[in-house]
């Protein structure tokens, strides 16, 4: 690999693509998604209600983005659409839990919210279960 151009190749573009995919993935499901669905019952009662609908099913959509939409950003199946989920989760996060402050306490959730819409656009890259389902 030439550090010095500016080509590439598709198979770095598809292993870079997984490398971000994995790093979200992973760090979203362990440090976020699985902490709430393990204690769930402890973040039920004071969890964000943004929407009005409940705190409880609130941080039920909450972890059906950063926990299982983390597992299929892993995998690489459905990949642009489980982002969705998770890019309304940081969204959610960035504005209304950390007050917009992208500088400060927000900035995880904002990096969470620039790589989540990197691979929307990006997609899975080839080497994925959706890239070898589109073989």
């Amino acid at each position: 690999m030439k550090l010095m151009t500016i080509k590439y190749s598709n198979s770095a573009f598809s292993f870079a693509t997984l490398i971000l995919r994995l790093g979200l993935g992973i760090i979203m499901l362990v440090a976020h998604g699985n902490v709430k669905l393990q204690h769930f019952g402890k973040f039920s009662a004071g969890f964000a209600d943004p929407f009005h609908i409940g705190s409880v099913t609130s941080l039920s959509l909450d972890i059906f983005a950063e926990f299982f939409c983390s597992c299929l950003i892993i995998l690489g199946l459905f990949t642009r659409l489980a982002c969705i989920p998770l890019i309304i989760a940081m969204t959610v996060a960035l504005v209304y839990a950390h007050h917009g402050d992208i500088f400060g306490m927000g900035e995880r959730a904002g990096l969470f919210l620039t790589g989540y819409i990197s691979l929307l656009f990006l997609g899975p890259g080839k080497i994925s279960i959706d890239g070898l389902i589109g073989k």
